[in-house]
């Protein structure tokens, strides 16, 4: 499977007399889901080979890592997790946090590889 490119320079956003939009992908194969994490919670730290994802932080911070960078992503931030890339999210605050995610490619959750896991799975 070809290495899709960063999707998140074809982002824009749309004025409309009522708001806007923003949107994110167009015709393309994608798993789209919201993800919330619970306050002192994260998920595993983890790979995929068939998919990468690009993550919208929509509420509080989410911590993010992505191969050897962790940050603080804010919300609205956009973060792309190319295909293979050691990636994790979690949430060090006081609120539930959500995040927008778009999986690029072919979607399975038996493609997670679990290289560190709080809840031993």
């Amino acid at each position: 499977m070809p290495e899709r490119s960063d999707p998140r320079d074809e982002i824009f956003v749309q004025e409309r007399p009522w708001g806007q939009f923003q949107q994110f992908v167009s015709n393309a194969q994608v798993t789209v889901k919201v993800i919330t994490v619970e306050p002192g919670h994260r998920l595993s730290l983890q790979t995929h080979d068939h998919r990468g994802e690009m993550w919208q932080v929509l509420d509080v911070p989410i911590d993010v890592t992505v191969g050897e960078r962790t940050w603080s992503a804010k919300p609205g931030e956009t973060v792309w997790v190319p295909r293979n890339s050691v990636h994790r999210m979690g949430n060090s605050g006081e609120h539930p946090g959500r995040l927008l995610e778009v999986g690029f490619g072919h979607f399975d959750e038996s493609d997670i590889e679990r290289l560190e896991d709080d809840y031993v799975r």
